[in-house]
């Protein structure tokens, strides 16, 4: 699928209709596909790097922060406790003089102004020892009372724990906070806490962090450029396949791929251009021998006609004076006009075959009722059905509609159709309705005969076929009369379909279209009838009898037309 197509399925529609679109593009994009899976592959690829490179950094960098923290703690606190040990204060003037001194100490020492001292809560009371000091940034329960029984329980230990120290404003920053213990002289042990911030820190990683999604960014879309160029430089060829292929099945022989280079694409051309010189021979070669059937069976038709002709004369003058003859020689002129009927009709159909197989057929139409056909031809199939025990019934809810048909070669179908329903109906009832809706029309033919497996129907329409050789055609038919029919629906723009099921019959349907430029044909009448599995046929009245709408006066046949039997 080119861009074009692409971008025409966002053309035009709301947005909900984009997630049907995108499937449906990616149904038919070879190119899309591929260049989503690759992108959705390598985004995921980059994404747990990403990840774990983001956190591994997040990681080191706390640690560096951490060890840092802890080490400039420690050094406060060293230099702090220094100073108190050399210290003889014994006075509260002095003492204070004495911790205003160190807790300049350990701000200077520790880069952190966010100290506080609290003494030990266990101490004996004392007078004269300093008051506790808390900077503004660590109230609020900033320093836990989990991290201070850590420190009261280990005076000599250093203990530390994350938090969130305020910035000033209505946010917080992550931090640490480190606890350690001094002992001041004359006053006891106090816990010394100092808090350390962390958004430099922060900033550091969220600006790697958005480096990294501008990176992986920009790498997705070079590597969406990438899979681009390659994609469509492997795929334009496999298109122009595509494309080639289409037009050779379309007809147009004498196309080919372009072949350049000699690697695997350049092979998979001159593969290509050599089968479809071979596919152009063979074809030719058919067409040629096609060419040479048809008109072998339209010459060897016609020649026959002549003998033919000289034939029918002879037998005609026979059969007039037959019951002149002895009993034998009787029979036997009547059984040469029988075979005489036959193969005139036999050369008819051939000369019909090979009209439709040279495409040389035009339809002669006009406003036709096909009850008014059905009644006719029921009429006239009516002394042969009564010979062979079956019953006519003609249903016609519908179909009094006209319909643009050649009224000649629709009467020849019904006609089949009945013939063959006569043939095989076994002298059970034989039922034809007729039905129409706003674009089509319908006439089908049901019998209650012995009926054919579904790979026998499939082959009902070939040409000189029988369900089953054994069995002779008991009406004359010549073994043309399905397939020149299917041609005669085919050549209306309509179809002539079959069902059947051993023992429960056979329905023939054709359907015509009631205009030539009908967009779609839909047929009134179900394939398969309602009474399908029942036991027999249905009693008369269940079917409905031939009411005075449907008996016609017959109007006069444009031709005489035998019966053809598949």
């Amino acid at each position: 699928m080119s861009a074009a197509d692409a971008s025409s399925l966002f053309a035009a529609g709301s947005w909900r209709d984009i997630p049907r679109r995108l499937a449906t593009l990616w149904r038919r994009s070879l190119q899309f596909r591929t260049v989503i899976i690759t992108l959705g592959l390598s985004g995921l690829a980059i994404l747990v790097i990403g990840l774990y490179i983001s956190f591994s950094i997040a990681s080191n960098l706390f640690q560096a922060q951490k060890d840092g923290v802890l080490e400039a703690s420690n050094n406060a606190n060293a230099a702090a406790q220094t100073i108190l040990d050399s210290s003889a204060a014994s006075d509260p003037g002095s003492l204070q003089v004495l911790m205003n001194s160190v807790v300049s100490t350990i701000s200077s020492v520790s880069g952190s102004a966010d100290i506080a001292l609290f003494r030990d809560p266990d101490a004996t009371p004392n007078a004269i020892a300093p008051a506790d000091r808390l900077s503004r940034r660590l109230v609020g329960g900033i320093i836990t009372p989990e991290l201070r029984e850590q420190v009261q329980d280990d005076a000599a230990g250093q203990y530390w724990q994350s938090v969130s120290l305020p910035d000033g404003g209505s946010d917080t920053v992550p931090g640490i906070v480190v606890g350690s213990t001094l002992e001041v002289p004359a006053a006891g042990m106090y816990e010394l806490y100092i808090g350390y911030d962390l958004a430099e820190a922060e900033q550091t990683l969220a600006f790697m962090q958005v480096t990294g999604i501008i990176g992986a960014a920009a790498l997705l879309a070079l590597l969406s450029a990438i899979t681009l160029i390659v994609v469509r430089w492997i795929i334009e060829p496999i298109r122009t396949a595509a494309a080639t292929s289409r037009r050779l099945a379309a007809g147009d022989l004498g196309v080919r791929m372009p072949e350049r280079g000699e690697d695997e694409l350049a092979t998979l051309a001159a593969s290509f251009n050599g089968m479809a010189d071979s596919l152009q021979a063979r074809i030719r070669e058919l067409a040629e021998l096609s060419v040479m059937q048809q008109r072998f069976v339209s010459d060897v038709s016609h020649e026959l006609r002549t003998p033919l002709t000289t034939i029918r004369l002879a037998g005609d003058v026979l059969y007039g004076q037959r019951d002149d003859f002895p009993g034998p020689t009787s029979r036997t002129v009547e059984l040469l006009h029988t075979q005489t009927d036959r193969f005139e009709r036999l050369l008819g159909d051939l000369l019909e075959i090979s009209r439709y197989d040279a495409g040389s057929v035009t339809l002669e139409t006009a406003p036709t009722n096909l009850v008014h056909l059905a009644g006719d031809a029921i009429e006239s199939m009516h002394e042969l059905a009564k010979e062979r025990g079956s019953e006519l019934r003609l249903e016609a809810p519908g179909g009094h509609l006209d319909a643009q048909v050649d009224p000649r070669r629709i009467r020849r179908i019904v006609r089949n159709l009945l013939g063959n329903a006569i043939e095989h109906g076994e002298g059970r009832p034989i039922v034809v309705a007729v039905d129409s809706n706003e674009t089509a029309i319908a006439l089908s033919v049901r019998d209650y005969g012995l009926g054919m497996t579904e790979e026998e129907a499939a082959r009902v329409f070939d040409r000189f076929w029988r369900a089953d050789p054994s069995r002779t055609r008991t009406i004359g038919g010549t073994g043309l009369g399905l397939a020149i029919s299917l041609e005669d629906a085919v050549a209306h723009g309509g179809s002539l379909d079959v069902w059947s099921r051993p023992g429960q019959g056979t329905v023939f349907r054709l359907t015509l279209p009631r205009r030539s430029d009908a967009a779609e044909v839909v047929s009134p009448l179900p394939l398969e009838p309602a009474d399908a599995g029942a036991e027999g046929p249905p009693p008369t009245e269940a079917v409905g009898a031939v009411g005075p709408e449907v008996a016609l006066e017959l109007e006069p046949a444009a031709e005489s037309e035998g019966v053809r039997d598949a």
